[in-house]
């Protein structure tokens, strides 16, 4: 496994880490029946911290909560954290006084008097993880009544759980009035075991994997799809072959001039056409937001899948900085077709058999290797919250971090501009 490695010493970790505006963070979506989104949860890549740098980490979290930089992140959604004890005593005032911001317990809050009363003065919401408990404990919540009372979500560990247990206390927890959250759903099989449950959303890696289909089938939308996409690689176009591939789709001419002219982009000039935004970005890139812009636009899956796809394709490009520059392009579409076989709901090798595509870019996704599979490998890494157990080093946790946060901005934009509809 190739993943990210460099050396530094624990005291460079603190001043690295805390140096820098951005927070090591991944955003985790708990999704509810009908593939919505009802709220992020706030993981902290923080396993290489001395404790002290792990509070000033939670401090700078606090800050972006106050000038609002938290809501840009989760983009005004609901969304849970998990604060250290002291710091959430110290500072659950601020925390009070954002609804949309829900706070993380586990069951041994249960003896910390002083928080309990503090958070009840509070009123604030509340998640109780109760993942830890024993799955084989037949009455599983024992002396937890007040945190249960307190509580308005909980959430269950849906790995752990046979499908007779998981079922039985889900209800239980619902018949209460609370908000069941069912997770480690971290694959499909999981995930068909809690639809017809009493849940409020669903959380884990399942969203990411494609779904084992008997006899695959490629529907008339997402074989236009393919179509566009392999007129796009075909005979390497220009300005005006884009212009004209593009052209036929008012839709999707809409969406991608809106969204190159928007204020993200602050242009000098407004672009009226396809061919004069290819010429001014140039036609590699622009090619490549067409794909970002077509795939965005799929209304039949989920919305953080797309926003997944889009963040690894912008994160791949920028991991490839260094690399040259049709290796960087190349990245780019390495990464947003990384879940090409998830958003089709078909094998990666029938999808990638429509696409005429590097070699690399097929090595890539099919076999894991060449130049960008250890982009992809780093990627996935940093989304699964695993850095602690690869000995990644804290100066290349900024660097993601960095990197992350910068590719959910554009992916926000660019998704937010293919999900409108044309008038």
């Amino acid at each position: 496994m190739n993943t990210i490695s460099a050396t530094t010493t624990s005291s460079d970790a603190t001043t690295i880490l805390l140096g820098d505006t951005h927070l090591p963070v991944v955003r985790s979506p708990m999704l509810d029946k009908s593939g919505q989104l009802f709220a992020y949860e706030l993981m902290f890549h923080r396993d290489e911290l001395e404790p002290d740098a792990e509070a000033a980490l939670m401090r700078r979290l606090l800050s972006t909560i106050t000038d609002g930089v938290m809501a840009r992140l989760v983009r005004g959604n609901r969304a849970f954290l998990r604060l250290p004890r002291d710091l959430l005593i110290e500072q659950i005032d601020v925390l009070a006084h954002h609804p949309r911001l829900g706070i993380i317990i586990d069951p041994t809050s249960i003896h910390d008097t002083e928080l309990l009363e503090q958070l009840a003065l509070r009123n604030c919401s509340l998640l109780l993880d109760l993942s830890e408990l024993d799955a084989n404990t037949d009455e599983p919540y024992g002396n937890l009544e007040p945190l249960l009372a307190m509580a308005k979500y909980v959430r269950l560990d849906a790995g752990a759980l046979d499908a007779a247990t998981l079922a039985l206390r889900s209800a239980q927890l619902h018949a209460r009035g609370l908000g069941v959250i069912a997770g480690f759903v971290d694959d499909h099989e999981i995930y068909h075991r809690c639809k017809p449950l009493a849940l409020q959303a669903v959380q884990g890696r399942y969203l990411l994997l494609p779904e084992q289909i008997v006899a695959p089938v490629l529907t008339p939308n997402r074989m236009n799809l393919l179509r566009l996409m392999n007129a796009l690689q075909e005979n390497n176009p220009g300005p005006v072959e884009l212009g004209e591939i593009v052209r036929d789709d008012a839709v999707l001419s809409y969406k991608l001039l809106g969204c190159v002219n928007s204020a993200y982009f602050a242009l000098p000039r407004q672009l009226k056409s396809i061919q004069q935004a290819a010429i001014f970005f140039g036609v590699a890139r622009m090619r490549n937001w067409i794909y970002a812009m077509a795939l965005s636009g799929m209304n039949d899956r989920p919305p953080e899948l797309l926003r997944a796809a889009l963040i690894r394709a912008h994160m791949c490009e920028k991991l490839a900085q260094g690399m040259s520059a049709n290796y960087q392009e190349m990245a780019f579409m390495t990464g947003l077709l990384s879940l090409l076989d998830t958003l089709m709901c078909a094998p990666m090798e029938l999808v990638l058999s429509h696409l005429p595509l590097a070699p690399e870019i097929t090595e890539a996704l099919v076999g894991g290797r060449g130049p960008f599979a250890p982009l992809l490998e780093q990627i996935y890494i940093w989304e699964a919250g695993e850095l602690g157990a690869t000995n990644v080093q804290p100066q290349n946790i900024l660097r993601m971090a960095t990197v992350y946060l910068e590719a959910t901005q554009w992916a926000d934009q660019v998704y937010n501009f293919a999900d409108q509809r044309a008038y």
